[in-house]
């Protein structure tokens, strides 16, 4: 059997037992086992603790639990309500001003918390019923807010980019620094969406007796305030070259805790015990599925499929464009069907060497994969984000908010098209401020 065949045998293994509904980490760990036993005997057992360890022996790896923890703290507050009370204060007078309060709060809200589903629950439980007693048909009202809590993975500070720098020993503040700028482009793209839509449509319908004055527009900043500044401040450290990431997330995380302590006034001992238990969880959760896809990239490389694909993919005589658009469609289809912290452990080590190849920037790439995983989120079967919004709008068809988020797809897919066109938007703001890549 070649080594290509052996790849479509472990593919369809692994979906296999992907489908089972077993945890992904379990998955991926019992098909790395079960293929290292049968190409080097029971002798490979030895192999996997060292591995197991290896992959979580990294300080970078510290980053993730804190920025959890960071994300938590904002989530578990008012922070998500207050941010969006605030741009509606702002923006009710502008045609389509709800729609661009909600992805407005979504992008800030995404930021801090770097969780989408708590950014769809956090912006959603006030902005969909709002958007609903104002006009707005129930697909626009729901659909913008699932897409919207899709930029918590592109927007840093990110657990997926972190994820994808550990994963291919990728600069995580270039990936942070090349996330920024198409995270701004995709957010105005989804604005410039819901306002010309509201346009067009006339469903933008402004109550009468709806008047804020100048001192209701300011009175909120000073609670919303703060978290932006901490945002800016994480930023600069990074791209300063002043902290690692590691240090930055600490620091974050501290300052968000104390700010949910003294601005919402969460100092019961249960509240803050429950933030560090559900962050705790989805930290173990990530690592195990860290440690077991480096398990299953080792038994890959073991059996040469990796290097393999990658040399006749590089022989191939086609366009380089051509073999992108089939790892986009590729990622596509596996987004839709996994998280994305999954599919990119367990494809960017394979991918990036065939990206590489081609002639194509890793860190570009990164934004590329991540845009794609966003459109995993608010696609089936999936689709968490389409689930989240469900939650809160039970009332609302599941089809009926697939189709209010399909224009949102499509304001992806041409972020992804400008992305190829022009790839210094992501690598504009890496190369200035840590210079060009080695």
């Amino acid at each position: 059997m070649s080594e290509l065949q052996l790849g479509l045998v472990v593919a369809a293994v692994t979906i296999a037992v992907l489908l089972s509904g077993a945890p992904v980490a379990f998955c991926l760990g019992l098909v790395a086992i079960g293929f290292l036993l049968w190409s080097e005997g029971p002798h490979a057992l030895g192999f996997v603790p060292d591995i197991f360890y290896g992959a979580l022996d990294s300080f970078a790896l510290l980053s993730i639990p804190m920025f959890i923890l960071m994300g938590g703290a904002v989530a578990s507050s008012r922070a998500g309500p207050d941010l969006y009370e605030a741009l509606e204060r702002w923006l009710y007078r502008v045609p389509g001003g709800l729609l661009a309060s909600n992805l407005g709060a979504c992008a800030i809200f995404a930021a801090l918390s770097g969780s989408s589903p708590a950014t769809c629950a956090a912006i959603g439980k006030m902005g969909v019923p709002e958007m609903r007693k104002r006009g707005y048909p129930d697909g626009v009202a729901t659909g913008s807010i699932a897409a919207g809590g899709t930029l918590g993975i592109l927007i840093p500070p990110s657990i997926t980019l972190i994820v994808y720098g550990i994963a291919t020993e990728t600069s995580i503040g270039r990936l942070f620094a090349a996330g920024l700028l198409p995270g701004l482009m995709l957010t105005a793209l989804f604005i410039a969406w819901g306002i010309f839509a509201a346009w067009r449509s006339g469903y933008q319908v402004i109550a009468a007796d709806v008047r804020y004055t100048l001192r209701q527009k300011l009175e909120i900043l000073p609670k919303v305030g703060p978290f932006l500044l901490i945002i800016a401040a994480v930023l600069y450290v990074l791209y300063g070259g002043i902290a690692t990431p590691s240090e930055a997330a600490g620091v974050g995380a501290l300052f968000c805790l104390l700010l949910v302590i003294v601005i919402y006034r969460l100092r019961r001992p249960a509240a803050l015990w429950r933030i560090a238990r559900e962050a705790m969880r989805e930290a173990v959760m990530i690592m195990m599925i860290i440690a077991a896809a480096d398990l299953f990239s080792y038994m890959m490389s073991t059996l040469y499929i990796t290097q393999t694909l990658a040399l006749e993919i590089a022989a191939l005589e086609v366009d380089r464009w051509l073999v992108m658009l089939w790892i986009n469609l590729f990622l596509l289809v596996a987004g839709c069907f996994l998280p994305p912290v999954a599919v990119i452990l367990m494809t960017a080590p394979t991918l990036l060497p065939i990206v590489e190849t081609l002639g194509f920037d890793a860190v570009w790439f990164a934004i590329v994969l991540t845009i794609n995983m966003e459109i995993g989120l608010i696609t089936p079967p999936v689709g968490l984000n389409l689930y989240v919004i469900n939650g809160i709008a039970p009332d609302v068809r599941l089809p009926t908010i697939l189709w209010g988020a399909l224009p949102f797809v499509l304001c992806m897919v041409l972020a992804i098209v400008l992305l190829c066109l022009f790839p210094q938007i992501a690598l504009f703001l890496p190369t200035t401020l840590m210079g060009p890549t080695l």
